[in-house]
């Protein structure tokens, strides 16, 4: 058994989804090495040493893999990018495989799972950040990520994942906070005013500033407003959030509206959304149109049916079906949300649409806003799920198997609750096609992927 602080020689046999080399001792026990690629032998120095597993950082590169690239950006320590020195074409191998290692996991090895689409964009891709924010010994306030599997900032404004718009409004921010001696927040002591900064661009060029504090108010907001408006035009709204709880949550449900416009205005799938800051829309823009219209294709709708989207947010998935169904019924548990979602439909000119303020993870209630209100019994032609991580609710795939739903479209930003949500509809009766995994994350360790499911044969619910 290796021990803590040893130094070892290993031979990196492949990289797991989280961006780990995996190596074996001479004893067997299995090692996971970070920085380094398959095929490398690499001196190496343990840092957590476990009864059946190690962990260690790469010291000295001994031999290279044919799979290393030069590191792309300049920030240390972020922990953000899984695969920062790695050929983009071995990272969408290692991708695939972890979708297909999840569903052979789960005794789903008979489904297909197909090649790792992906788009232009490796970097600078992302129209969303939420930054912490940090202070150095001479005051400086800054803003980054926190270090793996700690709560230390990482100073990061320049991450290349990132749109370059956000790095200048973070340095104007920073310089501004700075010379004002903004107090930053300290979880231990629960003191400090500046907690988060949360930046979300349109495919327009269009920013939205949320700043996150722990407090009420800063004082001088007016005069940042003019720094903003005079240096950073592309900046057309700004909020507080109120967090002033003791809590890893970033945001609050309290928003204060300071200067602006008080959403972003996007465009997807050919639907135009309006964005609040609570409501939740994918990242990457690009990657996501070809992402719905794929649940799109995959649902193959004729017009005719009932369509019920849960998870719905503003309503970008359904609201891109909707003109090929009867009817859209979509359901989100953040109130704000539903509110984008019914006026995307309004701005839209989609009259057969409806959003209601439930939860999914509450099955035997979830249909009753909408059933009330129609005074008859939901019966969808089909579904389309987008959860989050955690996947679904048992009781919620057997409530959609209980209403014998025809097809299900389930949309997954988690490989491994995918494949197991997947066998549990299997076993209700369900078929998959097929599994399409896109890459709306590259160089960091996420995959969504889309699955359609439909109904082969009756179980009885009530065993």
């Amino acid at each position: 058994m290796l021990n803590k602080n040893q130094e070892i020689t290993l031979r990196i046999k492949e990289v797991n989804h989280l961006g780990y080399g995996v190596a074996r001792a001479e004893d067997g026990q299995v090692v996971f090495v970070g920085g380094a690629i398959d095929g490398e032998l690499v001196r190496a120095k343990v840092i957590r040493a476990e009864k059946n597993y190690a962990v260690a950082r790469t010291e000295e590169i001994l031999e290279h893999s044919p799979y290393r690239e030069e590191d792309f950006c300049a920030v240390k320590g972020c922990g953000g990018c899984a695969y920062r020195r790695m050929t983009y074409a071995r990272e969408r191998e290692i991708k695939r495989k972890h979708v297909l290692d999840c569903f052979c996991a789960e005794g789903l090895a008979h489904i297909p799972v197909e090649e790792l689409r992906f788009g232009e964009k490796q970097y600078a891709y992302r129209n969303k950040a939420q930054y912490p924010v940090g202070q150095d010994s001479d005051g400086r306030v800054f803003f980054g990520f926190f270090a793996p599997k700690s709560h230390r900032v990482v100073e990061a404004s320049h991450c290349a994942l990132q749109p370059p718009a956000f790095a200048r409004i973070l340095d104007t921010l920073g310089r501004w906070f700075t010379s004002r001696q903004t107090s930053v927040y300290d979880e231990k002591s629960h003191t400090g005013l500046l907690r988060h900064i949360y930046l979300r661009q349109s495919a327009e060029g269009n920013v939205l500033l949320t700043i996150v504090i722990n407090g009420d108010w800063i004082e001088g907001l007016d005069g940042l407003i003019g720094v903003l408006n005079d240096h950073h035009p592309e900046v057309v709204g700004v909020w507080l959030n109120l967090q002033k709880k003791k809590t890893n949550v970033i945001c609050s449900d309290e928003y204060v509206h300071i200067w602006g416009e008080k959403s972003l205005t996007d465009t997807l799938c050919g639907v135009s959304l309006s964005l609040a800051p609570a409501a939740f829309y994918q990242v990457n823009h690009e990657m996501a149109a070809a992402l719905y219209e794929e649940a799109r294709r995959r649902a193959a709708l004729t017009g005719n049916e009932l369509l019920l989207d849960l998870y719905c947010g503003v309503g970008s998935i359904g609201l891109s079906m909707a003109r090929d169904v009867r009817e859209l019924i979509g359901i989100e548990v953040v109130p704000d949300a539903v509110a984008c979602a019914a006026e995307n439909a309004d701005r839209n000119g989609i009259t057969n649409a409806s959003f209601y303020v439930g939860d999914a993870a509450d099955a035997e209630n979830l249909l009753a806003c909408a059933e009330d209100s129609r005074g008859a019994k939901i019966m969808p032609d089909a579904v389309v799920l987008d959860p989050p991580r955690k996947g679904c609710d048992e009781k919620l795939l057997s409530f959609l198997a209980s209403r014998n739903v025809p097809r299900i479209i389930y949309i997954s930003c988690n490989p491994r609750t995918l494949a197991r949500d997947v066998a549990i509809l299997t076993k209700m009766g369900y078929e998959a096609d097929k599994v399409t995994p896109f890459d709306l994350f590259p160089r960091t360790a996420h995959v969504e992927s889309v699955v359609s499911l439909t109904r082969a044969f009756d179980v009885d619910m009530r065993r």
